[in-house]
C-alpha cells in the first residue's frame, strides 16, 4: 500500500513530463535564439543584447504576478495544476511566432522580435512556475521531494538533449539551405510536442499537500513568507548567477566553435554533452543523503569550476578531447545543481510557512523565478554587449578582439558566476533545521485539521 507522502512512478514520470515539454522551446532559446537573430533574422547584436534584457525586465514581473494568482487559484484540479490546461496551447503557438521571420524594416524587426520574445517569456512562466509551485504539494516528504524532482530534471534534460542533438540537423533538414524556414518548422514540431506532454502532466499528477485546506492566500499573507527567509533569498541570488552562467554559455557555443576552433560541425557533439547533466541529476538523491543539499549543491559548483578550466586548456591546445572532457565534467556538475534546486526552493516555502504560518507555496517558488528571468536577460544581454565591444560581425572573419570576447563569454564569465555561487552557499544552512522543521510543521497540521 502507498504511503501518503509517496508519489507513484506514473505520476513522476508524468511531472518529468512537465519539463520535458518546457525544454522542449525553452532550451531552443536559451542556445541558438541569439544566434538566430543575428545570422538568421538580421538584427544587430548590440540591439538584440538590450532586447534581451528590456525584455526579462518586463518579463521579471510575471513570477509574481503567476505566483499570487496561483495562491489564489482554487479549483478541483488544485492551485497549480489548472495552468497546464490553460496556457500550454498559448505558449506553443507564440514559441513558433517567435522564430517566425516576417519581411519588414529593421525597426519592425525589432519590434516583432520584442513583442513575440516578451509575450513567450510571460507564458513560459505561465506553464513553469507552476511546474515549480506544484512540487510542495504533491509530497511532504523532503527526500520524497528530491526524487520526484530528479524525474522531473531527467526529464528536462530529456527535452535538452534532443534539442541539443538534433535542431541543427532538423533545420538543415526542413530548411533544405534556408535556415528561416528550418528553423520555423523545428519549432512547430517542438511545439506540438510540447503541448502534447503538458496534458499528460495535468491527467496524471495530483496536489496532496495543501495549508488550510485549499483556500487562497491573499498577497499580503503570502509576503510574509518572504521574511527572514534567508534560505530563499540566498537561492534567488544563486539562481541569477547560474542562468547567467548558463545563457552566457549556451549562447556562446555556437559562435565559440564556429570562430575561434573553425568547428562549427562541433556544435551538435558538444551541445549534446549537455544531456550528461543527468548523471549529475541522477545522483542527486544519493548524494544529498549522504552530503545533504547544500554540499551537494557545493560539489557541483566544484566539478563546474574544474571543467571549465580543463575547457580552456582544451581550447588553448586546441585539443579537442581535452574539450570535451571539460563540457563532460561541467555538465555533470551543473546537472547536480539543476537536479536538486527545486527541491530546495520547495523546502524554503516549509520554511516560510514553520516561521510564519504562512504557506505562500506559489508566491515563493514563482518569486524565485526572479532569479532565472533577471539571470536570462541579464546573461543575454552581457553575451551580446561582450560580443559588441569586440567588435563581433555575422557571417565574418574575426578580429582579435571579437575573438577575445567569444572566448571571455564561453569561458570566464561562467566561471566566475560559478565561484560566487560556492562562496553563497558557504551561509546556507537550512539543512541542519529539516527535520525539527518538518515535525513540527506536521503537528501544527494536525491540529489546525
Amino acid at each position: 500500500m502507498k504511503e501518503p507522502n509517496q508519489v507513484s512512478f506514473k505520476e513522476k514520470v508524468s511531472y518529468g513530463l512537465g519539463d520535458t515539454a518546457s525544454n522542449l522551446i525553452f532550451t531552443v532559446i536559451t542556445t541558438y535564439l541569439m544566434f538566430f537573430y543575428t545570422d538568421v533574422y538580421g538584427l544587430n547584436v548590440a540591439a538584440v543584447g538590450t532586447l534581451f534584457l528590456v525584455a526579462r525586465m518586463i518579463d521579471a514581473l510575471d513570477g509574481p504576478i503567476f505566483g499570487v494568482l496561483i495562491d489564489r487559484t482554487s479549483t478541483k484540479w488544485g492551485k497549480s495544476r489548472p495552468y497546464f490546461l490553460w496556457l500550454s496551447v498559448p505558449f506553443g503557438i507564440v514559441a513558433i511566432l517567435t522564430f517566425m521571420t516576417p519581411d519588414l524594416s529593421p525597426t519592425g524587426k525589432l519590434i516583432y522580435a520584442y513583442a513575440t520574445y516578451i509575450t513567450l517569456g510571460i507564458l513560459y512562466a505561465g506553464v513553469n512556475i507552476p511546474l515549480s509551485s506544484m512540487l510542495p504539494s504533491l509530497t511532504s516528504n523532503s527526500q520524497e521531494r528530491t526524487v520526484v524532482n530528479t524525474y522531473r530534471m531527467v526529464g528536462g534534460q530529456a527535452g535538452a538533449f534532443i534539442v541539443n542533438a538534433a535542431v541543427l540537423p532538423l533545420v538543415a533538414f526542413f530548411g533544405g539551405g534556408n535556415q528561416q524556414q528550418g528553423f520555423l518548422y523545428t519549432m512547430i514540431l517542438f511545439a506540438v510536442v510540447g503541448v502534447s506532454f503538458f496534458f499528460i502532466t495535468f491527467a496524471n499528477t495530483r496536489e496532496r499537500v495543501q495549508s488550510n485546506g485549499n483556500k487562497p492566500v491573499p498577497f499580503k499573507e503570502g509576503v510574509k513568507a518572504l521574511k527572514g527567509n534567508w534560505p530563499w533569498w540566498i537561492l534567488l541570488v544563486v539562481n541569477v548567477l547560474l542562468f547567467i552562467s548558463t545563457i552566457v554559455m549556451n549562447q556562446s557555443t555556437i559562435y565559440f566553435l564556429r570562430y575561434n576552433l573553425g568547428r562549427a560541425d562541433l556544435v551538435p557533439v558538444i551541445n549534446g554533452l549537455s544531456s550528461l547533466m543527468l548523471v549529475g541529476i541522477i545522483l542527486v538523491p544519493f548524494l544529498a543523503k549522504v552530503m545533504g543539499k547544500r554540499n551537494t549543491v557545493i560539489l557541483g559548483f566544484v566539478l563546474a569550476v574544474a571543467g571549465q578550466l580543463i575547457i580552456y586548456f582544451g581550447s588553448e591546445f586546441i585539443s579537442i578531447p581535452l574539450l570535451v572532457t571539460g563540457r563532460v565534467l561541467s555538465k555533470v556538475g551543473l546537472g547536480v545543481v539543476a537536479g536538486i534546486k527545486f527541491a530546495m526552493i520547495a523546502d524554503t516555502v516549509d520554511f516560510g510557512e514553520w516561521k510564519t504560518g504562512v504557506r505562500a507555496q506559489g508566491l515563493l517558488m514563482a518569486a524565485s523565478t526572479f532569479g532565472v528571468k533577471f539571470g536570462m536577460g541579464l546573461g543575454g544581454a552581457i553575451a551580446a554587449w561582450i560580443m559588441s565591444i569586440g567588435g563581433y560581425v555575422p557571417n565574418q572573419t574575426q578580429t582579435p578582439s571579437a575573438l577575445l570576447a567569444l572566448q571571455f563569454n564561453f569561458l570566464w564569465v561562467p566561471m566566475i558566476c560559478f565561484v560566487l555561487s560556492i562562496v553563497l552557499m558557504m551561509f546556507y544552512r537550512l539543512d541542519k533545521q529539516e527535520e525539527t522543521m518538518k515535525q513540527e510543521l506536521e503537528h501544527n497540521r494536525a491540529v489546525t485539521v
